[in-house]
């Protein structure tokens, strides 16, 4: 499972926790997460967001 960061805003999305507050079931890989999904935090488009590297 991978780790996605909002390049904006810093919001974390972890594919393993999911964010079930924002729609997204544990487990929902990125590719999963609907194209018109947006960051809890700031509204930023998928685009935005980059895989981090741990």
């Amino acid at each position: 499972m991978k780790t996605w960061i909002c390049m904006i805003c810093g919001f974390v999305y972890d594919e393993e926790a999911g964010s079930l507050e924002h729609g997204l079931a544990p487990g929902t890989a990125w590719e999963d997460v609907p194209e018109d999904w947006v960051c809890p935090d700031c509204g930023t488009g998928k685009n935005d967001f980059e895989m981090l590297e741990i």
